[in-house]
């Protein structure tokens, strides 16, 4: 049988101190989503400001991200760049700001993030990723 890696507790709350450290030290009020490698929500914390929005398009591009196995972005881009047929895949959250988590070789998971401008977001999650390799 085969084992792969998998997010815990910790490792999602980990994640969330970084991202939230790091958009608290730019002043942006975001909401920072972590799910897993199927795109199920593990842990979520909106920052004082978020705008409501935000609690359901940062899970959602955490979902694109985890489930199509790289950055939201690349969605994002496939349909700017006039793939306009792509809108019709059954997803949302097909914008910048949705990183994968990759431990190993293996997607475990993604962060999604919304609240400023979409490389900022994308930014947050990072260092919140960042995070598990200190």
């Amino acid at each position: 049988m085969n084992t792969k890696p998998v997010l815990s507790v910790d490792d999602v709350q980990t994640i969330l101190d970084a991202a939230r450290r790091h958009a608290e030290q730019n002043k942006w009020a975001v909401t920072i989503a972590v799910a897993d490698d199927g795109g199920h929500l593990l842990g979520l914390v909106r920052l004082d400001g978020a705008a409501p929005l935000s609690s359901h398009i940062a899970p959602a591009k955490a979902h694109a991200a985890a489930l199509g196995r790289r950055e939201s972005k690349g969605f994002e881009d496939t349909i700017n760049q006039g793939r306009y047929a792509f809108l019709s895949v059954p997803l949302e959250g097909m914008l910048e700001g949705g990183v994968p988590i990759v431990h190993d070789g293996h997607v475990v998971g993604a962060v999604g993030v919304s609240g400023v401008k979409s490389d900022e977001d994308a930014q947050i999650a990072r260092a919140g990723i960042a995070a598990l390799n200190a």
